[in-house]
């Protein structure tokens, strides 16, 4: 058991996607980097680790882009071993603002 709640500790907080704006989103995705892994999430159709994605900035510049999209509500971070994965909360945002990640991702 204590196993199981160590686990969850690990899991970052991720706000309600009934509480996120518009406003939020596009501040989010007002930067090339935090678009780019937004777009990488969707064209993967899976989840995906941090490491794997090829980014032009830092490790820890890296970190901060993570953070503001999970903190816009655009992805869900969780752990698979000591693997953080990152998860596009495409269901939720066409749900909220249809049709804005199908324009991101360019595929109109």
């Amino acid at each position: 058991m204590a196993t199981r709640q160590a686990g969850r500790d690990r899991i970052p907080p991720h706000p309600d996607i009934q509480t996120i704006t518009l406003q939020q989103v596009l501040d989010a995705l007002v930067d090339p980097v935090r678009r780019r892994i937004v777009g990488e999430l969707y064209a993967a159709g899976q989840d995906m680790r941090c490491g794997t994605f090829d980014l032009p900035v830092s490790k820890s510049t890296a970190t901060h882009h993570f953070n503001v999209l999970r903190e816009a509500g655009l992805i869900r971070q969780y752990y698979v071993g000591t693997s953080r994965m990152n998860a596009l909360r495409r269901d939720e945002i066409d749900q909220a603002f249809p049709g804005l990640l199908r324009a991101l991702s360019g595929r109109e």
